[in-house]
């Protein structure tokens, strides 16, 4: 009996193998994604989201749709918390009669400062939920955590934070305003020189004032904080 041997059934069998071997990336995609997180991300100080390069994206493979999950959410919040310091800035009271003749002011403030926290947190959350369904293998998952935290967690939580001390202040400066505004009759205001008649109304103007200087300290020092995260100092 004859046997016919035939090779090229076997290179055509063993084809799609070699094929398919050469194409799975992922290994190398896994591991430069992960050093770029490590390297220009983690190890950096502050908050620092670089944009990919070209060549990047290509070598992250599938890993830059991850990625733009942090990069995304950059974007949004950079736009949301934008007029922040206009707003501390035009927040900002040097005298009793400011206070006093900025109240309407103060009060499109809080609503800005209320609009931007609401705006923060359903970017956060959105975040939140894209990262919880992203499908990665363990190793990359710890650096990846670490990189969301640091760019994603952290920021977000600090503004929320700091947010709310602000309005704080708003509040305080509010409650002067409307007290004096109150009790006319027994406060004079001469530019910086402020006389009260009334011992009780003295008393309790100044525990108002004292609670204004306190929330504005917090500020002052959330703003450090805030600094410190965002910048690394």
């Amino acid at each position: 009996m004859k046997v016919s041997f035939r090779p090229h059934w076997l290179l055509a069998l063993a084809l799609p193998l070699v094929l398919a071997a050469c194409g799975n990336d992922e290994p190398e995609q896994r591991a430069a994604f992960s050093q770029f997180l490590q390297t220009r991300i983690i190890d950096k100080p502050g908050v620092r989201v670089p944009k990919l390069t070209p060549d990047e994206s290509k070598a992250f493979g599938e890993y830059t749709a991850h990625y733009a999950v942090i990069t995304d959410f950059n974007g949004e919040m950079d736009a949301t918390v934008k007029p922040l310091g206009s707003l501390v800035q035009k927040g900002s009271m040097r005298s009793l009669n400011d206070v006093i003749s900025r109240r309407d002011d103060i009060q499109a403030i809080q609503t800005g400062l209320n609009d931007m926290a609401a705006q923060l947190k359903q970017q956060q959350a959105k975040a939140d939920s894209a990262h919880a369904q992203l499908k990665q293998p363990e190793d990359l998952k710890v650096v990846y955590d670490k990189a969301f935290e640091k760019t994603v967690s952290v920021p977000a939580n600090t503004f929320l934070q700091v947010l709310p001390q602000i309005n704080g202040t708003l509040d305080s400066s509010l409650k002067v305003a409307d007290y004096v505004n109150a009790h006319k009759a027994q406060i004079e205001i001469n530019g910086p020189v402020v006389k009260v008649q009334d011992p009780k109304v003295q008393a309790e103007l100044n525990t108002l004032l004292q609670d204004l200087n306190a929330q504005a300290q917090t500020v002052q020092q959330a703003q450090v904080r805030m600094q410190a995260v965002m910048l690394g100092r």
